[in-house]
């Protein structure tokens, strides 16, 4: 489910960035700048009742500009991401994305959202077979 998320995450930014890369894994040297990095941060899963599991998983959108202003940069494309990000679609269903904030570290911005949903794992266990029980009744008392 995680890579479905991704590739919600991807197809939104492609729809309004299409001209910058967008990263799905950690690229040690020559990042074409402007560019994203996505990254899924401590996701989790917890059971909610019977086979409904909350899943969690928060990402960080990392934001690589390449203009002199930098820092005018970063701030119209956090105003995108809150847009554009807010619904993405995983699986033909729309997902919402909440807790969304950003943080600068020098030159990148890292832009945090969270896609929470209820999930329904299937039951591999084995069902029980049918069970037939016939009883007949010995005389009957009567209880007046």
């Amino acid at each position: 489910m995680l890579n479905k998320i991704v590739d919600g995450i991807v197809r939104a930014l492609s729809s309004v960035y299409s001209e910058c890369e967008i990263y799905t894994e950690k690229v040690e040297q020559g990042l074409a700048e402007p560019c994203f990095l996505i990254e899924c941060i401590n996701p989790s899963s917890e059971q909610f009742m019977g086979r409904r599991y909350r899943q969690t998983t928060p990402f960080c959108i990392h934001y690589f500009p390449k203009g002199p202003d930098k820092s005018e940069e970063s701030n119209a494309v956090f105003m995108a991401l809150t847009d554009c990000l807010e619904y993405i679609s995983v699986d033909g269903q729309l997902v919402r994305g909440t807790g969304m904030h950003a943080e600068w570290d020098g030159d990148v911005m890292h832009f945090m959202v969270d896609y929470d949903m209820f999930l329904i794992r299937q039951d591999d266990a084995e069902k029980m077979g049918d069970y037939t029980l016939e009883m007949e009744v010995d005389g009957e008392k009567d209880l007046n």
